[in-house]
């Protein structure tokens, strides 16, 4: 794999991780995920920017991409770390040993971490807001974008070529066979976008105030390119993800789409057996729904679709007094990935007793969600039951549709 030119003295070095792993432990990447490190090759110095973790040869995908640039063992003068977690630093030490001189320039707040991560006393050296490195010819100029998504998190750009390193912002799942937007087929590109809104769902939606408050300190740069650590380069368009990410996060506060997600657990059938007269209520009013069992559907996948919709039904029983939990699961990380405001039902069936319900209310306050109404039922529903699950999904779904 030869390294990918973005300007004169300027690649992409990268590795395409396999969808063995869980990404942070917890996503599933049944398509992969990319791992970008960056070179900039200037008249007097070299610098590689973002480093990789030794996740499924991708150490030594880097090494070798290096040396088709003359790269090899001490061949570096910086080392650049945009953002301090393992994904983008886990082989830094390996990586010091083969560049033993190269100074590692960071953010202030990520030398301590540096030093308590990986051991590493020597060569570093801090940068501020604004601050710029001169490589000859080519000028690093450095931005604090706190919480996208750490709190020591920069993003590096090259004022002579226009390219932003971004690191986690503008990120994505899944591995491409195209290194650019304007190498991608349409059925690439919308499946780009697709793991896109997952991985900022996944990994970015709690810092969304951060994400615009960035966006907006880089909005008077020439941006000529995009180049995350995670995805594709955008040279075609940089502004296209921009303008992406910046709706995303524009999903915290809303509006969002004008789409419900329908969220369901159901043990015997009971809970289940209301879920095609919740459907056709929102359905009747030509808003989408998108069906969501649980736990037979990841939190990963669900979070991507809950984030982006204006609705929200949660279908779930009780269990043993309690909220069914496959589904307190779901709902602790909605509501720990800043979830809040949707218009929301919630149905459900017990046995002997009640009890969802008391747990299903400390998230919908915690979540600040609009809750439209509730159907608890023993057993099995009632024909009042589903006419009444009809009812209020669709005046819910007309709500949306008007906003």
């Amino acid at each position: 794999m030869k390294a990918d030119y973005i300007a004169d003295g300027v690649y992409r070095v990268a590795a395409k991780v396999g969808s063995r792993d869980l990404f942070e432990g917890i996503w599933p990447i049944p398509d992969g995920v990319m791992l970008n490190s960056y070179v900039v090759m200037g008249e007097k110095k070299r610098a590689l920017i973002d480093l990789v973790k030794d996740w499924d040869g991708a150490l030594y995908a880097v090494y070798d991409q290096l040396d088709t640039l003359g790269l090899g063992p001490g061949g570096l003068d910086y080392i650049i770390i945009n953002h301090m977690e393992p994904d983008h630093t886990g082989a830094m030490n390996q990586i010091i040993d083969r560049y033993p001189d190269a100074k590692i320039i960071a953010s202030e707040r990520a030398i301590p971490l540096i030093k308590s991560f990986y051991k590493i006393e020597r060569n570093l050296h801090a940068v501020k807001d604004g601050e710029t490195l001169d490589l000859g010819g080519k000028t690093l100029q450095f931005f604090m974008t706190p919480n996208i998504h750490w709190p020591e998190t920069m993003m590096t750009y090259v004022q002579e070529d226009g390219v932003l390193f971004s690191c986690d912002g503008f990120g994505s799942f899944g591995r491409y066979v195209g290194a650019f937007d304007d190498e991608l087929g349409a059925n690439e590109k919308a499946h780009l976008y697709s793991e896109t809104e997952r991985y900022y769902a996944n990994i970015v939606s709690s810092f969304s105030s951060f994400v615009q408050r960035g966006i907006a300190k880089l909005a008077d740069l020439d941006i000529k390119a995009v180049a995350p650590s995670h995805g594709i380069v955008w040279r075609k368009n940089p502004m296209e993800i921009i303008e992406h990410y910046s709706r995303l996060a524009s999903y915290m506060q809303g509006p969002r789409e004008k789409e419900v997600a329908v969220v369901w657990s159901s043990m015997y059938g009971n809970t289940e057996a209301l879920l095609r007269h919740v459907v056709d209520g929102i359905r009747s009013e030509g808003v989408e729904a998108h069906i969501l069992q649980v736990p037979q559907t990841h939190a990963s996948f669900v979070l991507e679709k809950v984030w982006r919709s204006e609705g929200l039904v949660v279908g779930t029983p009780t269990y043993e007094y309690k909220m069914f939990p496959p589904m307190y699961h779901i709902l602790d990380i909605l509501e720990r990935s800043h979830v809040q405001g949707r218009k929301t039902l919630r149905f459900g069936s017990y046995g002997w007793s009640g009890g969802a319900q008391k747990q299903f209310d400390v998230f919908a306050d915690a979540m600040k969600l609009d809750c439209q109404g509730t159907i608890e039922y023993q057993g099995s529903p009632s024909e009042e039951d589903k006419q009444r699950a009809y009812d209020l999904a669709k005046a819910m779904a007309k709500q949306i549709k008007e906003m």
